[in-house]
């Protein structure tokens, strides 16, 4: 079986994210897997685009074998839609980015007529969903929801193709109940948490924690940081050390905040296994309810790990303790409360592996 993952990631990234881990499933299980990143253009210079950091230019409109049955086409175009910030801009653009879809795709217009199961992540890439179904009607499609295009701040042709392609997906995936509850009004949406590595959490690993320090709080990611919870926590904690793992700047700057920039995925966990503390803090922004259930929150509740949340992410999982952000009192006491809790009562077993959401989204498509 072949499985197109039609993405805004580039596949040698060092930011792993969901479809990294969906492809490599899919390979493991003996089929092939491609990543198609799309969204990536001239514009993305002018946008300081961390993907061109990475030999995009060099790669592109090409398939590049990464490793056996793994590969990655890097669609790179004139321009693609995205937000200019300025509302008079935008509608100008709108003509221009509705006809995203009708681009050349050169030689990935092969990839889409030989995959079997071709899965399209919340991206400009939707805009393609109508050709693929006329190239290939035979496939799988299936939508992952990795985030919410209204949070992300989109162009409003992008809302619009989502609109317009959703009901017409054979699955739409979602990662949280917040995204959820957008589709389901349509009988093949689906709830399906992200995954975890299992595998890769459960091998022995040596503590990075070797400073003397009595707590050792940690934070992976990159966007929506709360600057102002680190600030207040680690004023508060000094004798407490504050990991920040990911491309955050301007950390305030005390020893007991240490940052290591952005690092390969699997450097990262050994930082959160050996933690006391998981720190999901991010700052509010219309639509940030869709990051309750965020890919590193999982991995910090499989890793057995308290974790600390602001208080518009609240859930009823007891392994959680909320802040009101700006308020030193309630980040005292939520840092306070995660320290003491008791990390053996977290319950592990509703976390499912890649495997088996990769195996979720296939449906009656083996993948052994």
């Amino acid at each position: 079986m072949q499985v197109l993952l039609v993405t805004g990631h580039y596949l040698s990234s060092k930011r792993q994210a969901g479809f990294h881990f969906l492809a490599d499933a899919y390979r493991r299980h003996g089929a092939t897997a491609i990543f198609l990143t799309t969204g990536i253009s001239w514009l993305s210079i002018l946008r300081r685009d961390y993907r061109l950091t990475y030999p995009v230019r060099q790669e592109a409109n090409q398939l590049r074998w990464v490793q056996e049955r793994l590969g990655s086409y890097v669609w790179f175009t004139n321009w693609h839609p995205a937000n200019l910030r300025l509302r008079l801009l935008n509608r100008w653009c709108t003509g221009l980015f509705s006809r995203y879809g009708e681009l050349s795709l050169g030689s990935a217009e092969e990839l889409v007529r030989s995959s079997q199961l071709i899965i399209f992540e919340s991206t400009p890439s939707l805009l393609l969903f109508d050709r693929f179904k006329r190239l290939n009607p035979n496939a799988r499609y299936v939508y992952r929801v990795s985030d919410d295009l209204r949070f992300l701040r989109n162009h409003a042709v992008v809302l619009e193709a989502e609109e317009k392609a959703c009901k017409n997906f054979d699955v739409v995936s979602t990662p949280c109940e917040y995204i959820y509850r957008r589709f389901q009004h349509l009988p093949q949406a689906a709830l399906h948490y992200h995954g975890i590595r299992k595998e890769l959490f459960d091998r022995d690993s040596p503590n990075p924690y070797l400073n003397g320090r009595k707590v050792n709080l940690v934070f992976v990611g990159g966007s929506y940081f709360d600057h102002d919870f680190l600030d207040q926590a680690s004023d508060c904690f000094p004798d407490w050390a504050f990991h920040i793992i990911g491309p955050v700047t301007g950390l305030p700057r005390r020893d007991n905040v240490i940052a290591y920039g952005e690092i390969p995925f699997a450097e990262t966990i050994r930082y959160i296994k050996h933690a006391d503390v998981g720190l999901a803090i991010r700052s509010y922004s219309p639509g940030a309810e869709s990051l309750t259930d965020s890919l590193k929150t999982i991995q910090y509740t499989y890793c057995k790990l308290p974790v600390v949340l602001p208080e518009f992410l609240r859930t009823a999982q007891p392994n959680r303790f909320h802040y009101k952000p700006g308020h030193a009192d309630s980040i005292r006491k939520a840092i306070a409360d995660a320290v003491a809790y008791d990390r053996r009562r977290i319950d592990t077993s509703g976390i499912d592996s890649w495997d088996e959401l990769a195996a979720r989204l296939a449906g009656p498509l083996s993948i052994s």
